[in-house]
């Protein structure tokens, strides 16, 4: 007997399938509750597996090194960045940055690590020669990503010849008000050689940035922009102030959000005594006065268990290590976040 169904019944079968019994991709984004969205940023501070790349410098980070990077104190770090996130009150996205790989985000964030928060992540390999990346985390549930991409930075052989640095990573995502935000997570090359002789390269990147953000403003005003990160500058240097042109006036093109506490003399970074504001967040105009989110308050993490006391220097975030000494710590930097309160219009 022939049993085979006739084609147009099949198609019209699979059909009314698709639309009664849920398999059409229907996900709604849930409001989390609260009357505003966070968003922060950590550098968490050389979070590497403990596996010697073959190709990335991370050998100091192996069982075998002098730090002797063992899996109990791997999955030590992971609790140490699990407990901040869960200080900063779960927020909806995070940037994070000196990350290995995508190994070391699937343990972060692994299944009963944050119940009732469905964490997932962006993240690109970039070009660093330790194998130190950036990632952007977020709730699904809130959350909705529309599209994400790395921006490379080439540098001209005028700023400097062979070297690269962090890719920076830009995500458009939407909240469930309809609000479409640009993400952009940021690690700008560090200080190392000296200030003065280091900041053309920052300079190089934050014109990168900026080229970006322009971009954005002019095609799709409308859209918020949210850049996070840390810049290894402070808010009064030349790549804040003259590239960006970012300032602590509300009606900047880009808003300083951090820009008030380093003028109070707070800071993420200890160096010798001095704290310095390297990570920050900036903000599109929009985002201040207009829009279904808008700018409430920046601040920083700033828990007891985040610091120990420095003989010389003070109070001073506590690290994981100081050179081949394990202090099982958290990280040389201070969280940071942002709050959006929601219209209630």
């Amino acid at each position: 007997m022939n049993t085979k169904i006739p084609f147009k019944l099949t198609f019209i079968y699979i059909i009314f399938h698709l639309l009664f019994t849920g398999c059409v991709n229907t996900e709604q984004l849930v409001d989390d509750g609260k009357d505003h969205y966070r968003f922060a940023f950590y550098n968490v501070e050389n979070l590497f597996d403990t596996l010697d790349h073959p190709v990335k410098l991370d050998e100091e980070f192996t069982p075998d090194s002098e730090k002797k990077w063992t899996t109990k104190r791997y999955y030590t770090k992971l609790k140490r960045i699990r407990r901040v996130i869960n200080a900063l009150d779960h927020p909806i996205a995070m940037g994070l940055c000196e990350v290995e790989n995508e190994k070391v985000l699937k343990d972060l964030l692994n299944k009963g690590s944050f119940a009732n928060h469905e964490y997932d992540f962006v993240h690109y390999e970039s070009p660093d020669m330790r194998g130190i990346d950036v990632a952007f985390i977020y709730q699904k549930k809130h959350l909705k990503i529309l599209d994400h991409r790395k921006i490379v930075i080439n540098f001209p052989k005028e700023v400097i010849e062979d070297y690269t640095t962090r890719d920076i990573l830009h995500v458009k995502a939407m909240t469930p008000e309809k609000e479409i935000l640009h993400f952009f997570v940021n690690h700008w090359p560090s200080r190392y050689g000296g200030v003065a002789e280091s900041e053309p390269k920052r300079v190089f990147v934050a014109s990168q940035l900026k080229k970006e953000i322009d971009k954005i403003i002019a095609s799709n005003p409308d859209e918020g922009i949210v850049m996070l990160g840390d810049f290894n500058d402070e808010p009064t240097n030349k790549s804040i102030t003259k590239v960006l042109e970012a300032k602590n006036t509300k009606n900047s093109e880009i808003f300083c959000c951090h820009c008030e506490l380093a003028q109070c003399g707070e800071g993420t970074y200890n160096y010798r005594g001095n704290w310095n504001m390297m990570d920050q967040f900036f903000i599109s105009q929009n985002l201040m006065d207009t829009g279904k989110i808008q700018y409430v308050n920046a601040g920083i993490l700033k828990e007891n268990y985040l610091f120990f006391n420095h003989p010389k220097y003070g109070k001073t975030p506590t690290r994981t290590y100081g050179g081949p000494i394990y202090y099982a710590g958290y990280s040389d930097h201070l969280p940071i976040y942002i709050d959006l309160k929601k219209s209630k219009s």
